[in-house]
C-alpha cells in the first residue's frame, strides 16, 4: 500500500474577509498527481501556498512526510527542501544570474552541491542548453519557465508543488516538461499542480475542482 507524502484536512481560506474555498480534505500518496482545477480567483494559487507552508489556513491542518522520518508531520514550520519542492508563478530566478548559475545557487539553498556540469546537463534536458550561460533577463518566459523547471530535475524533494507549470511554453519544451512530471511519478514522487491545461499525466491521480459545492 502506498505511503501518504501530503495530507490536507478541512482547509479554508479567506481573502479579504472573502471565502476563497472551504472544507477541502484530500491525501496525496507517493507515485501520485493531484491536478487542482477552478476558474480565476477561485483560490487555487492560495491553496498551492498553504500546501507549502507559505501562508496561513483560515482553519484546517495541513501535514507532508518528514525529511527524516517516514511519519507525516503537522505544518508548525515550512517544510525541509528535500521534501517539498515549490515553483510558483514568480518563479524565484535571479535576473542577472545565468541559468547555470540559478541553478547552483538553488541548489545550495536546499544543502545541495550541484557543479556547472551538472546544471548544464540538467538545461540541456530542458532544451536549453544553448541559454545556460545567458542572464536569466534576457530569457523569453518560456525559457525562464525552462529553467524554473530543470531546478526539479536535481531536487532530492519527493513531492513537488507546482503553479501552472506549462505556463509559456511552446511545443517541444510542453513535451518535455510532460515527460518529466510523469518520470517523477513513475520513480514514486508525487506531483501537486495547476493547470489550465490538460497536463496528460498517467497512473495514480486526481482532480480536484475548487469553486463547486
Amino acid at each position: 500500500m502506498a505511503s501518504w507524502v501530503l495530507t490536507a484536512m478541512d482547509l479554508a481560506c479567506q481573502k479579504a474577509q472573502r471565502t476563497l474555498f472551504e472544507g477541502v480534505s484530500f491525501s496525496v500518496p507517493e507515485g501520485s498527481w493531484l491536478h487542482i482545477e477552478g476558474g480565476n480567483g477561485c483560490g487555487k494559487t492560495s491553496l498551492l501556498r498553504i500546501l507549502c507552508g507559505l501562508s496561513p489556513a483560515a482553519r484546517g491542518q495541513v501535514r507532508w512526510l518528514s525529511s527524516s522520518s517516514s511519519s507525516l508531520q503537522s505544518t508548525l514550520s515550512r517544510p525541509d527542501r528535500s521534501v517539498l519542492h515549490y515553483i510558483g508563478h514568480a518563479l524565484g530566478l535571479k535576473p542577472d544570474l545565468t541559468a547555470c548559475e540559478n541553478l547552483c545557487a538553488d541548489a545550495q539553498v536546499s544543502g545541495l552541491v550541484l557543479s556547472r556540469e551538472q546544471a548544464v546537463q540538467a538545461l540541456a534536458a530542458q532544451g536549453l542548453q544553448s541559454r545556460a550561460h545567458l542572464p536569466v533577463r534576457v530569457l523569453s518566459q518560456g525559457q525562464r519557465q525552462g529553467v524554473a523547471l530543470a531546478r526539479l530535475r536535481t531536487s532530492p524533494a519527493r513531492l513537488w508543488i507546482l503553479d501552472e507549470p506549462l505556463v509559456g511554453l511552446d511545443v517541444q519544451a510542453t513535451a518535455t516538461a510532460r515527460a518529466l512530471l510523469q518520470s517523477h511519478v513513475d520513480a514514486g514522487g508525487a506531483v501537486v499542480m495547476t493547470s489550465h491545461h490538460d497536463v496528460g499525466l498517467q497512473g495514480l491521480g486526481a482532480r480536484l475542482q475548487l469553486g463547486r459545492a
